[in-house]
């Protein structure tokens, strides 16, 4: 098969998810939180560069890892001269719950070719994992579910990426004017509550979070933001005993 060919089926694919209904909809629940998206981004670019990176690799960072909770932990680490080994295992520790994601995530997307769940995996983030799984509860079994779900993580993801990006870069052209004191950090971490709290619909999950809030409060003191780590393995730990121990009809009502 020639490239032409095949850069013009990617095209229609693209096109056609573009145009369904659910990538509209994906599009207007993100945009509703990308404002929030968009400060944390924009205090990211400013703290790349006010780390010592030159704009060039502060540019390189945002479009290669995009992952502002990675690149805020190893920031320090870079500024630091930490080995490269240590901000590896860092970045790593903190991005660990998309492991979590990934597993769920697995039904939904096994269909596709490989490059396709590639470009899934770098533009998955929590605002987009915990939007689309509160929409699409169960995997579809239909093609046509199937692409629903697809336009609508295309929508979510397209304007989280978008957003964060355009605010990350003006962050770093910036950075010299932005001054630390307005707290941007702030705002996205009130947009991830928010989207939590939105997602605490049943019993099962408002014991998860809360179980995970207090414990990663717990082990704050865990250096490269292990308390993360262990926030999730808690809290995940106790959902699966509590699952096992209720009966059949509790754990529908959960």
């Amino acid at each position: 098969m020639s490239a032409a060919p095949a850069a013009g089926g990617l095209r229609t694919r693209a096109s056609r998810l573009m145009r369904h209904p659910e990538f509209r909809i994906g599009v207007r629940e993100v945009a509703d939180v990308a404002p929030g998206m968009a400060a944390w981004g924009l205090m990211t670019g400013v703290a790349m560069v006010n780390s010592g990176m030159s704009a060039l690799e502060a540019v390189a960072m945002t479009m290669l890892v995009f992952a502002g909770s990675s690149q805020l932990a190893a920031i320090p680490l870079i500024a630091a001269g930490a080995p490269v080994w240590v901000i590896m295992a860092t970045s790593f520790c903190v991005n660990l719950r998309f492991v979590v994601f990934s597993a769920h995530l697995r039904p939904y997307l096994m269909h596709l070719a490989r490059p396709a769940r590639l470009l899934a995996g770098y533009l998955c983030t929590d605002m987009s994992y915990v939007l689309f799984v509160r929409r699409f509860a169960k995997p579809a079994l239909e093609p046509v579910q199937r692409q629903a779900e697809l336009a609508y993580f295309s929508g979510s993801c397209a304007v989280n990426w978008v957003s964060w990006q355009a605010a990350s870069l003006a962050g770093i052209a910036l950075a010299q004017w932005v001054p630390a004191t307005w707290g941007l950090g702030f705002a996205g971490i009130l947009a991830l509550i928010g989207v939590g709290c939105s997602l605490a619909s049943s019993r099962m999950r408002r014991v998860s979070a809360g179980v995970a809030g207090a414990a990663a409060v717990a082990a704050y003191a865990l250096p490269y933001k292990l308390n993360i780590v262990v926030a999730i393995a808690v809290a995940v730990a106790l959902c699966l005993l509590l699952e096992r121990q209720l009966p059949a009809e509790d754990r529908a009502a959960l």
